[in-house]
């Protein structure tokens, strides 16, 4: 450039400046560059805080153990196995090859080659969701599934837990094989109908097809077949929206496409793809939910009451899936010979229902207990849930109660028809006696063996409803107990259980000491486990806290409680229980029956057991006033017979034990002189052996076999309640009945409540 004012001079320009676009490039490049490395960054910085989450996934008791809990009886025969919502763990092994194809082909087909996370799937997977504009496929694979599922996760589905699972997902598969995954998540996923995990789902759906009839002999899930497999694999994705239940179409396409997915990774052979495709799917019939699965048909209800006990100790994981051997302290024995009685006294399905307790006295331990007739149909546990009225079983608290503050068991009361004013009450509380049969002058040894209500009425109200109530709850009674003037006959605001019932009862027999145990149901409550250790644990020691020691508390004077069985045993001799006779064997007990016969009791002990039996209907409290032959069901009826029964075949039993024992002994020391067991029961040969042999005789005075109901007399229990101000239960005599016709079902009436204002009939299961 030249100067105009200077033509000789030349002036240079300022060089041009660069081109703009390329300097934003070069910027935009560094930018992108710090933030890639930022993002890298953050990614792995991520993956490195998800990695210490990893133990506490590793260490997860239901992936550590990978066991179900076991429960056992007392001599360690099984009795059940303990899942988690019906899930039941499973090795791989135990796995169909099938099943293992299937899951993979439909839900991660490169399952064995990627590390947790499948890029190729996620990105074809996120193309096809944006040309639709909406989620249409998941590139999950399964071990980001698993993850999921074990993190509980499947509700937060944010960006960021889902690049936390991907990050997880990959952690695990450096820590565990892929056989381990693969395992934890068949037995992890939820099937439909009730069944999480593959054992379950395998028995929902198939045990009841007659191509696998050994499936209750092993594991279902070893049986599956290429079209089984393909169903439940199919369920995976949706298990409601594939539910060969609800909708037998879409299962059936499903299926279908599951399968055509095998064959095309050649899972599948073309013979066995067409063959699998022309199989039905299982009928509604033929699918059953998972339940308990028990060593006898009633023991569930024992192996429900012990599970909850379980996991209110150890949680739910660690009770049903942390690999626990439960030694229970049921005897199946006993257990058999109590469903056994019931069945052949209550054989009706329309009709009356029993439960059943019987406790050790010794121990404590629950060695029966039915609380209905068939738990997989009705689960509710009438022997611990059943809160049903006493009745006149409640008047041995009433005696021991009076005995403790001195009132003697001859001491003499007018049994005639008594009205008492109910304190701070304009109420009448009066009481009747059966039929009005009063006995003029009576003492409280026969006023309990003939549960005369009159004279209970006085003795209970001079001792102190108050202090009776103290007494009944301190021996065992866990539901709340009123006060009121009814409880001197059995008429409480709640009702009480078979079990507590038998567990209160037992403090009688022990001699006054309440028995519990560090493993009882609570702090004073019966017991129903007597050690817990590890499937796995060859030493079988208990884990921490994990036996039962029993708990001994004196409740009641010895000579008190001593004089309370003596009396009772006079109910079973003369008074209202005489068809409980054990013939030879000593035993004392109590009847018990309601207002129109609606619940009817005996709870009784020998030496070494006591039993509660209660008889009813258990939706309703209905009244049984033609049941027992057309006649009334009594205390003195079916629940004194059904005890009755039950005790003579485990003394039965018990005697068929020694015996053998005794025979074994004498064949192997054949010089020796035999054990003092064998020569008090008179199973010895030795002559100089003085003891008497065993009595075998039954309550007639003949063997010790069982007696039929066609065998046995019949003997009335008590009598109505009292009526008015605060009611009552019933008490006195029902005349011995004539030889009648067999059973029969009771009209269908509706509910009724206990008499002249009591409580009503205890809380019967919804």
């Amino acid at each position: 450039m030249r100067d105009l004012h200077r033509p000789d001079i030349t002036v240079l320009a300022d060089p041009p400046l660069g081109r703009p676009r390329l300097k934003r490039l070069r910027l935009a490049l560094v930018l992108f560059g710090l933030s890639l490395l930022a993002l890298v960054s953050m990614v792995f910085g991520m993956m490195m805080a998800v990695a210490s989450d990893l133990p506490e996934l590793e260490n997860r008791v239901e992936f550590k153990n990978a066991q179900n809990s076991i429960l056992l009886d007392q001599s360690g025969n099984y009795l059940a196995t303990l899942s988690h919502q019906g899930r039941m763990i499973v090795s791989l092994k135990d796995i169909s090859p099938t099943m293992q194809h299937a899951i993979i082909s439909i839900e991660d087909q490169r399952f064995y080659e990627n590390a947790g996370v499948d890029v190729r799937a996620i990105s074809r997977a996120l193309w096809s969701d944006v040309l639709t504009g909406r989620a249409v496929q998941g590139g999950s694979t399964i071990t980001q599934q698993f993850v999921k599922n074990a993190t509980r996760a499947q509700n937060k589905r944010t960006v960021f837990e889902k690049l936390r699972e991907a990050a997880l997902a990959y952690h695990l598969t450096r820590k565990w094989s892929k056989e381990k995954i693969l395992r934890e998540y068949l037995n992890s996923i939820y099937f439909g109908n009730g069944a999480y995990g593959i054992e379950a789902a395998a028995r929902t759906y198939f045990a009841n097809d007659p191509d696998h009839f050994e499936c209750n002999k092993r594991r279902c899930a070893t049986e599956l077949k290429p079209d089984e497999s393909a169903l439940l694999a199919g369920m995976v994705a949706s298990p409601s929206a594939f539910d060969p239940v609800a909708h037998p179409a879409a299962a059936k396409r499903r299926r279908n496409i599951v399968l055509d997915k095998m064959f095309e990774q050649d899972y599948l052979t073309e013979a066995e793809h067409q063959r699998a495709r022309s199989e039905p799917i299982p009928p509604r019939s033929q699918i059953q939910p998972p339940r308990i699965q028990a060593a006898t048909e009633r023991s569930g209800y024992f192996t429900t009451w012990v599970r909850q006990q379980l996991i209110d100790r150890y949680g739910a994981r660690r009770a049903l899936e942390g690999g626990l051997r439960v030694e229970t302290t049921l005897n199946l024995g006993v257990q058999s010979a109590a469903e056994q009685t019931i069945q052949k006294w209550l054989p009706n399905p329309d009709g009356p229902q029993a439960a059943l307790v019987a406790i050790d006295n010794n121990t404590g331990e629950v060695r029966a207990m039915v609380g209905g007739r068939n738990y997989a149909e009705v689960p509710f546990n009438l022997a611990t849930q059943g809160q049903r009225q006493p009745g006149s079983a409640f008047k041995p608290f009433v005696l021991a109660t009076a005995l403790r503050n001195g009132i003697s068991p001859s001491s003499t009361w007018t049994s005639k028809k008594q009205v008492f004013n109910v304190p701070d009450s304009s109420e009448k509380f009066t009481v009747n006696n059966y039929e009005d049969n009063y006995s003029g002058i009576s003492t409280l040894e026969r006023a309990t063996t003939f549960s005369d209500n009159s004279v209970y009425a006085q003795v209970g109200i001079k001792t102190g409803t108050k202090k009776i109530a103290k007494t009944a709850s301190r021996m065992g009674i866990r539901t709340p107990v009123s006060s009121n003037y009814a409880i001197t006959l059995g008429g409480l605001k709640q009702g009480v259980t078979p079990l507590d019932l038998a567990h209160a009862y037992e403090t009688f027999a022990t001699g006054g000491l309440r028995v519990s145990g560090t493993l009882g149901t609570n702090k004073d409550g019966p017991v129903g486990i007597r050690k817990v250790s590890l499937r796995d644990d060859r030493s079988n020691e208990p884990i921490t806290s994990g036996r039962n020691r029993p708990r001994r508390k004196r409740i009641l004077p010895q000579p008190v409680a001593d004089n309370v069985k003596r009396i009772l045993g006079s109910v079973i001799k003369v008074g209202t229980a005489r068809d409980a006779n054990l013939g030879g064997t000593p035993a004392w007990g109590k009847t018990g029956t309601t207002e129109n016969y609606g619940d009817a009791w005996f709870v009784g002990a020998t030496q070494d057991m006591t039993v509660a039996v209660w008889v009813g209907y258990p939706n309703s409290l209905r009244p049984m006033e033609t049941e027992y032959r057309g006649r009334p069901v009594a205390g003195g009826t079916y629940p004194a017979q059904i005890w009755r029964d039950f005790l003579l075949s485990v003394l039965q039993a018990q005697k068929d034990r020694l015996e053998r024992s005794c025979e074994k002994f004498a064949e192997k020391r054949p010089d020796d002189k035999p054990p003092k067991r064998c020569l008090e029961a008179g199973l010895s040969n030795d002559p100089t052996s003085t003891a008497p042999p065993a009595t075998s005789a039954g309550p007639d005075g003949g063997s010790l076999t069982k007696t039929t109901p066609d065998d046995a007399g019949t003997q009335g229990d008590d009598s109505p309640p009292a009526t008015g101000g605060q009611g009552g239960a019933p008490g006195g005599v029902v005349p011995p009945a004539a030889p009648a016709p067999a059973p029969v079902p009771a009209p269908v009436q509706p509910p009724i409540t206990d008499g002249g204002g009591a409580a009503p009939g205890g809380t019967a299961p919804p």
